[in-house]
């Protein structure tokens, strides 16, 4: 269910449109909007919060956004540019769907939100705690938003669980085919990504050439089955036919969305099969 939910939210960060809302609002440059429009569910917060939140980027590129992105746009501002631009983003990505499918869609994937657990959740919590949306796109995109906080919320208490800490977490998704430019711009420093490495050398993950060992692997794998597991109360809640006609009705609304998303981004979707 991830690959398909992760592709509607992820419209905010890469379609020009959603861009656009932000620059609307008087945050130019990206790095503005991206941390004025993710953190904005948690109000008006300075950098600390975020840091941990967020998980892996560097402490001072956060303090270089925040709390200062609050002087050119409030967080309920930040939080309309994100929605009016994620909203026009799929739109014009979806204009060719029936209301009435993106009116089901839409229900539905309500329906899954509204049984995460919140507790432990910070992003997924201030997300889901958000007005509901007027029309069948907002609820959508925010529905998509609040499973996608949650799960994240869950995946990183699973790394912090197998004590990995943000530039470990970094070099492994490199070591197992990331390209490491795609990771550079979260603000660690080479001497930082050169120790990181060596620590998980060190924990028997990687060789002393950087390769994967498969301790390593079953360790990670141990990491995503934990992610998996802490969100999977939504779908059995939803039970197996609401989320299989969800699935559906999602996918071309995903494929749509992967036509504006990067193959190559640091989110690392993986391509829609079929």
């Amino acid at each position: 269910m991830w690959t398909h939910f992760e592709p509607v939210h992820a419209v905010t960060y890469f379609h020009p449109r959603a861009r656009a809302a932000y620059e609307a609002a008087g945050l130019r440059g990206y790095w503005r909007g991206y941390f004025a429009g993710r953190a904005a569910p948690l109000g008006a917060t300075d950098a600390a919060p975020v840091v941990a939140a967020f998980f892996n980027f560097a402490p001072h590129m956060v303090g270089r956004a925040l709390p200062a992105v609050w002087e050119l746009a409030s967080p309920e501002e930040a939080l309309r540019a994100r929605l009016t631009g994620a909203v026009q983003a799929l739109a014009e990505l979806t204009y060719e769907l029936p209301e009435s499918h993106l009116t089901e869609a839409a229900e539905l994937l309500e329906a899954a939100a509204a049984e995460v657990e919140v507790a432990g959740r910070v992003l997924g919590a201030a997300n889901s705690a958000l007005p509901r949306g007027e029309y069948p796109l907002a609820r959508l995109w925010q529905a998509a938003t609040t499973l996608r906080e949650h799960r994240g919320d869950g995946h990183v208490a699973a790394l912090v669980a197998a004590d990995l800490d943000p530039v470990e977490t970094l070099s492994w998704r490199v070591a197992v085919g990331m390209p490491a430019v795609n990771l550079l711009g979260r603000g660690w420093t080479d001497q930082q990504w050169t120790a990181a490495r060596g620590r998980l050398v060190g924990r028997g993950w990687l060789t002393p050439d950087g390769e994967p060992t498969e301790q390593g692997r079953a360790e990670f794998r141990a990491v995503e089955d934990a992610t998996d597991s802490a969100a999977a109360r939504p779908w059995r809640v939803l039970g197996p036919d609401r989320t299989e006609r969800l699935c559906e009705l999602l996918d071309p609304i995903a494929r749509a969305s992967h036509t504006v998303i990067p193959p190559d981004s640091p989110i690392g979707l993986p391509a829609l099969q079929g």
